[in-house]
């Protein structure tokens, strides 16, 4: 059962994602042109292409950069191919011809891609999979392929990656002579997916299948690499071989049916669950759904801030445990949450849950928005939910924190991974059932599905998220019945869902509301979700956030920063108990909605230098302020600050 339908062909007319993908299309992909070319001054070099350039024998030189370096330049490529799917470039396009076509002259004859191996350790392909992403760059050169040819129909990138994956089925397999392994970073698994499903070719899914069931077993594939390479490791960050040793960072640690809670470094964990999600819903497998929703579980109701973000330390940039959600030095890579929409995509088409795309939509308003700011020239690779930018400076518990986005990365994957989201957003808008089409995001777009072999035209239209108004306009040449599941959002009470004029009265089947109806052109349905502001409160276990508050309004998250409220953030309590007003932004905040909120914000009666610790309480006064948030994706655009989600709470003073 295939999930491959023509999302390429959505065209976003979005007034919020709309200017998001003209930022994208004249500013992101630029920028990261320069950036992979070095052309960015006081940001640290790419050289990603030239790698390639290097590679295939068209200049002298050594590798630089990462071992995935590669990766950076599909994503790129990916980017720019559903970037063309919705504004044709003409000159756009050409540039990624050539990239495509060095592509081409960079590989081998036996269809190996790859420019660490061949210019840095031409001898050693395929010997150490537990750190060296040979399979990581081949998945994303995968997916660019696949979103390239979609869009454009150009066949030579689908050629290159399949002479690759042909030569990556004759090395890994459980056959005599074959190597009996698994990439170290998840993300060929879903890819070959992708493949599989533009080429029909049964080696990629059986190949695919063979990766993630093979993982974790025992004897374990990792240990046996590291004694062939006579107990050799490159990576040194958390000591001798710990890739190996730490299973669990890979998510290598047992295999995945028998895994019972999330673990291990976040990407890898949800780029490893969507292609599992993927290969259930393809293979119809109840079984493997259900050690994906287990999993899911876990990540959602224990593990997941409420920005979406996951992985909470620094320490392979991993979950910790469960309910351990630190605030300011959450790690929360931006990746991470774009994988959780991956995943969460794939999900949504085993099932249709609401849940899923609840989690979608948090993960992309919020932390994945925030990874990136409003000029499209700088970057998050970590979003903390707190910043006091004096302890970042002097603390070494905060090294992975920065205060305000970067230019570029020496570790530059998150930056390419936002601007492929935001121009191929309009694969995560509806998920298509046989019976039933689910509209998941409420982004602006006209679509035409075709049902039965006939086409059924959707136009949807409004200011989401800044106004909570929809509509969705049904055009067809002849009446077609079927069911269009429209999705009530977890956040949203009372929402009010007409058709033609006529109140839906029945209730929503996991949070859809289905509507099942002959459908003729000009049926319109209309949806009024009241974006209320909502006090937002931790799980008691969570013991962080005790006596915290936090507000958000439809999908978005917001917070205090310094811009607005003054320094010393912490002594600032919010009284969630009166009334909020919605206000507008000006400057930098313009054309976003702020809230101001009553709250009271604590001063010392006298500057007493005395003792730091005291057995009388320190004099103090309550000044009742006025508090404004704004969207959490919005912060650290003016400037270098405190800024913070979670706030006391006075009702529990």
């Amino acid at each position: 059962m295939t999930s491959l339908f023509d999302f390429h062909k959505i065209k976003i007319t979005d007034t919020f994602f709309g200017d998001y993908q003209r930022l994208t299309r004249e500013v992101v992909i630029p920028y990261q042109w320069d950036a992979i070319n070095d052309r960015i001054t006081d940001a640290e070099p790419s050289h990603a292409l030239r790698n390639f350039r290097i590679a295939a024998g068209l200049e002298e030189g050594e590798f630089y950069g990462m071992v995935f370096q590669d990766s950076d330049v599909t994503k790129w490529l990916e980017a720019v191919a559903w970037s063309l799917s919705q504004y044709p470039d003409a000159a756009l396009d050409a540039t990624a011809d050539a990239v495509i076509d060095l592509l081409e002259q960079a590989q081998w004859e036996d269809g190996y891609l790859n420019t660490w191996y061949t210019v840095k350790e031409p001898g050693q392909r395929w010997t150490n999979l537990a750190e060296n992403h040979e399979l990581y760059c081949a998945g994303h050169l995968f997916e660019a392929a696949v979103a390239y040819y979609l869009v454009t129909g150009k066949q030579k990138i689908i050629d290159i990656s399949c002479r690759f994956a042909d030569h990556i089925d004759s090395v890994f397999g459980r056959n005599s002579g074959q190597i009996k392994g698994y990439p170290g970073h998840p993300e060929i698994e879903l890819a070959l997916l992708k493949l599989y499903e533009v080429t029909a070719n049964r080696r990629y899914l059986d190949l695919a299948t063979y990766f993630i069931d093979e993982r974790g077993t025992t004897p374990h594939f990792y240990e046996s690499e590291y004694e062939k390479r006579g107990f050799t490791w490159r990576s040194v960050t958390n000591g001798p071989g710990w890739m190996f040793k730490d299973k669990a960072y890979s998510q290598a640690h047992a295999p995945l049916k028998e895994q019972q809670e999330a673990t291990g470094h976040a990407v890898r964990f949800a780029y490893l669950l969507t292609g599992a999600a993927h290969l259930a819903h393809l293979k119809q497998d109840d079984a493997r759904y259900q050690v994906c929703r287990r999993l899911w579980d876990s990540m959602v109701q224990r593990q997941m801030y409420i920005t979406g973000g996951i992985g909470s330390q620094a320490r392979g940039e991993a979950f910790s445990c469960n309910y351990d959600l630190p605030s300011d030095t959450a790690y929360t890579e931006t990746c991470a949450s774009i994988a959780v929409m991956m995943f969460a995509r794939r999900m949504l088409e085993c099932e249709g849950d609401a849940e899923y795309a609840d989690v979608m939509e948090r993960a992309l308003y919020n932390t994945v928005l925030g990874g990136m700011s409003l000029d499209g020239r700088h970057f998050f690779y970590v979003n903390p939910l707190e910043t006091a930018p004096v302890a970042i400076r002097h603390n070494h518990k905060y090294e992975h924190v920065k205060p305000v986005r970067q230019r570029w990365f020496g570790c530059a994957c998150c930056p390419p991974n936002i601007a492929r989201t935001l121009s191929g957003i309009g694969q995560y808008i509806y998920t298509v059932h046989p019976e039933t089409l689910f509209i998941n995001l409420f982004v602006g777009n006209t679509w035409t599905h075709q049902i039965d072999g006939q086409p059924l035209t959707l136009t949807l239209e409004g200011h989401y998220p800044t106004q909570d108004k929809i509509a969705i306009t049904v055009d067809c040449p002849k009446e077609i019945t079927h069911t269009l599941a429209v999705r009530i959002p977890g956040w949203c009470d009372n929402a009010v869902v007409k058709v033609n004029g006529d109140p839906v009265n029945h209730e929503p089947i996991k949070g859809y509301l289905h509507l099942h109806r002959c459908w003729k052109a000009g049926d319109i349905i209309e949806m009024q979700l009241p974006m209320s502001v909502r006090p937002v409160y931790a799980h008691p276990q969570v013991r962080q956030l005790a006596g915290k508050v936090a507000l958000q309004r439809g999908p978005l998250v917001y917070c205090l920063e310094e811009a607005d409220n003054g320094c010393d953030l912490h002594n600032l309590w919010l009284d969630e108990r009166l009334p909020f007003t919605l206000i507008s932004g000006t400057g930098l905040m313009q054309g976003k909605t702020l809230i101001q909120a009553s709250g009271v914000r604590l001063r010392a009666l006298s500057d007493d230098t005395g003792s730091l610790y005291r057995f009388d309480q320190p004099a103090t006064e309550g000044e009742s302020v006025a508090l404004t948030f704004i969207p959490w994706y919005a912060w650290a655009n003016r400037g270098e600050g405190e800024m913070r989600i979670w706030v006391n709470s006075q009702r529990y003073q």
